[in-house]
């Protein structure tokens, strides 16, 4: 009993003893010290950026579809019309190569839809809405983070048809120059789909929502034949595609050529992609 009672006085001197802090004691503490500079935009960006790579580090599965995917692609279409189209696998690999990096890489940009779709379901969003951060950067990361992975397809496609054949005019300059600008355009395409990872519910029905656009997208278009061939309707179609113009102007860069038309076209759909559905995307973003 007395050894209960000291325990008592004990923890009654203890009380005593700790004062509460006051509001404006607790007020000094918050306020009063030095915060860390807000990261810039550029610099959040890159972060998110390095963290889509992170993500391809710990489930490397993830590179399927920039390895094995545009090597199939390449192999596949080469030696299925090669010899009916143009006569000659080597003959057609110089018209078909760069149409089908531009259709592969395209259609790989589905991907980052994908990506935020899970994120979102997951609940990482909810936590960067609450950083002090750049509103756009989450986004702008994805973006970059797959760039790499457009990178790495470029490289496996041109690796393959140079092995099987293709030899681009343009030497390293017109190689590079093409790539280029399809990076540039497949970063803004893929604001597409950033805007469906934020609209639709699970990632099945982005796939299934990116697979009805990209086909039609990439299929009618001048990747496999010249659009010479096909009806007039379809022409019309055709020759105006964003694809087209894009597949035009990536295949005369690798030949030497400097199509000023096409690049100025495919510069431009760019520039619409980002202002219309990077704008989208960030408003659903904010309102989500």
């Amino acid at each position: 009993m007395s050894t209960v009672a000291t325990t008592k006085e004990n923890q009654a001197a203890d009380a005593l003893a700790f004062e509460a802090p006051k509001a404006d004691e607790l007020a000094a503490l918050l306020v009063g010290q030095v915060r860390p500079p807000r990261p810039s935009a550029l610099s959040a960006s890159l972060t998110f950026g390095w963290r889509a790579m992170l993500k391809i580090k710990h489930v490397p599965e993830q590179l399927f579809d920039v390895t094995a995917f545009p090597i199939m692609m390449v192999l596949m279409y080469t030696y299925l019309f090669g010899g009916a189209l143009a006569g000659s696998v080597s003959a057609y690999i110089q018209f078909l190569l760069p149409g089908i990096l531009v259709m592969s890489v395209v259609m790989i940009t589905m991907y980052t839809g994908v990506s935020v779709n899970t994120d979102i379901e997951k609940g990482v969003f909810d936590r960067f809405r609450t950083l002090p951060i750049w509103r756009p950067a989450p986004m702008v990361g994805y973006l970059l983070g797959d760039v790499v992975r457009y990178l790495i397809a470029s490289a496996v496609m041109l690796t393959v048809g140079i092995a099987i054949g293709y030899r681009p005019d343009g030497g390293v300059v017109g190689v590079l120059a093409g790539v280029a600008l399809l990076l540039v355009f497949s970063f803004a395409f893929s604001w597409i789909w950033t805007m469906f990872g934020l609209m639709l519910r699970s990632e099945k029905s982005v796939m299934g929502v990116s697979m009805m656009v990209i086909f039609p997208l990439t299929f009618l278009s001048n990747v496999f034949v010249d659009p010479r061939t096909m009806p007039g309707w379809l022409q019309a179609f055709v020759n105006n595609s964003p694809v087209t113009h894009l597949s035009t102007a990536v295949r005369e860069l690798m030949a030497g050529n400097w199509p000023a038309a096409d690049i100025a076209w495919s510069l431009g759909w760019s520039a619409v992609f980002v202002l219309v559905f990077g704008a989208v995307t960030m408003r659903l973003y904010n309102r989500k």
